[in-house]
């Protein structure tokens, strides 16, 4: 007996659902993809933190009742479950925390336009436009009542220069290849094409990626965000250029 088959016998209904190993998957991808990138992805339009949220809430009162059992031969259920709900919890804690602490860095940003706008849930815009309403009152009365009218907006373009900090995108990401696929680059001189194995592990900027998200390469199955930094040990890497000048040296 495995924990999977204890979980499915103190509740047979809630941990034989369709999909519920699916969903942690995808919860623990979104994660980890959440976490690596420099920038804010797209939230879950297939309602993944809604239906982990209901998870979460069903597991909570599986407990409560359960307590309430002192029948020794339950204590280990318990325990089992306990721990899986706190697995749930921590990925989806963690999956939020990462988003709001994009949305803070870079609130003007995610707000400037319908694009980046659409990839926030209406809970995290809602946040966003108090978050920034609240700061530009700060500062309105910390400082910039004494300036001039036309030198107090936080989003000015003026002589070509954007006062509107966004993510830096020149970031490297390692991206795994889930099954053999082929990997379009553009290096300093012209554009490459890299071919990938299965559970190769590459790193590029995170343009690259974004372009290839934008062209459903990642939504096909084929690559995968793994991390950021350089956390992979090089000898597992195949390095593949971004747009500009090669990096690194």
């Amino acid at each position: 007996m495995d924990i999977d088959d204890i979980l499915r016998e103190a509740d047979p209904e809630f941990y034989s659902t369709p999909g519920d190993d699916g969903d942690l998957e995808a919860l623990t991808r979104a994660w980890v993809a959440e976490r690596s990138a420099p920038e804010l992805l797209d939230w879950p339009s297939n309602g993944l933190i809604e239906r982990a949220n209901e998870k979460i809430q069903r597991q909570i009162e599986k407990v409560e009742v359960m307590t309430g059992d002192m029948d020794p031969k339950t204590n280990f259920s318990l325990i089992v479950i306990q721990t899986e709900l706190e697995r749930w919890k921590y990925l989806v804690r963690g999956f939020l925390r990462a988003r709001l602490a994009k949305i803070d860095k870079h609130t003007l940003h995610y707000l400037s336009s319908p694009s980046l706008r659409s990839r926030l849930s209406p809970s995290e815009i809602s946040f966003a436009t108090r978050h920034q309403a609240l700061l530009h009152e700060h500062y309105l009365s910390s400082f910039l009542q004494s300036f001039p009218p036309q030198l107090r907006n936080l989003d000015d373009t003026a002589g070509g220069i954007s006062m509107v900090d966004a993510p830096d995108l020149d970031t490297a990401v390692f991206i795994r290849a889930l099954k053999d696929c082929l990997v379009e680059t553009q290096g300093g001189v012209a554009e490459e094409v890299v071919e990938a194995l299965a559970g190769e592990v590459l790193i590029a900027r995170c343009v690259v990626w974004s372009r290839h998200v934008t062209q459903n390469t990642i939504h096909n199955g084929e690559l995968d965000r793994v991390g950021s930094g350089l956390r992979v040990s090089l000898r597992w890497v195949k390095y593949i250029t971004g747009p500009g000048e090669p990096w690194p040296e």
